[in-house]
């Protein structure tokens, strides 16, 4: 009897254990998806008081019926003539990634996602190296794309999951495949409206660094978004 006990809770665990979100089994509200454009002010915490960094303009096209456009582009207070945009392509659908490339004043990056393997390079353009990237990947989504990902899920209260991604940075012992967490999802309000707080971080900072995003409920716009990196905090407020 109590081996048979102990097989059943074994058992029990299984089935109710949640599954890794990828473009498998992802369950987005596709619907909810808009072209849309909006800009956040971008700040450091220095002891309570603001300190602005720059801004970041994110941009959601749908190019046709079928595939997402995800662009960013970053405008630093310190560098205003320095560029730096990433683009990332996905199926609207299911956000399975397309394509990604990033490209600023420290390096140039292009991901493309194949059936079955990540191929691109990357571009140090201090020391000018340049590497061919080719790793074996299945059943993920862009590091890049997952932000917006999380604004599209079927959030409720307490809501948690693990999510599969892809990351590529040559100074990372991690390349590839790896996790990002949600953490735990709440009701709240933010400027005296309802909103989403969903709390996350992944594999990418070793799970270090915690990100908070403020969803609107109805919209699923990011209304304010806060990133504390093991004490060095920064945030992001949405223009109107």
């Amino acid at each position: 009897m109590r081996t048979f006990i102990f097989l059943l809770l074994i058992s029990s665990t299984h089935f109710f254990s949640q599954e890794l979100l990828s473009p498998q089994n992802a369950a987005i509200n596709s619907k909810l998806i808009k072209d849309e454009t909006s800009e956040a002010l971008w700040y450091a915490d220095n002891a309570g008081s603001k300190t602005e960094i720059g801004n970041i303009i994110t941009e959601l096209k749908k190019l046709n019926k079928t595939d997402l456009l995800i662009r960013t582009t970053v405008k630093l207070k310190q560098a205003p003539d320095a560029k730096w945009t990433d683009s990332t392509l996905v199926k609207t659908s299911d956000f399975t990634p397309i394509y990604h490339s990033s490209y600023n004043m420290m390096r140039d990056m292009v991901l493309k996602s194949g059936k079955d393997k990540v191929s691109g390079y990357y571009l140090d353009k201090k020391s000018q190296k340049k590497d061919s990237i080719e790793i074996p990947a299945t059943h993920y989504f862009d590091s890049s794309s997952y932000a917006m990902l999380i604004r599209f899920l079927p959030l409720k209260e307490n809501y948690t999951t693990e999510i599969s991604i892809f990351d590529y940075n040559p100074k990372s012992e991690k390349k590839g495949i790896m996790k990002a967490y949600i953490l735990d999802t709440q009701k709240a309000e933010y400027k005296g409206k309802p909103v989403w707080t969903v709390k996350t971080n992944d594999d990418i900072s070793n799970r270090a660094s915690i990100v908070t995003y403020y969803i609107d409920p109805e919209t699923r716009k990011i209304v304010k978004q806060e990133m504390d990196m093991g004490g060095r905090k920064m945030f992001l407020e949405m223009i109107p």
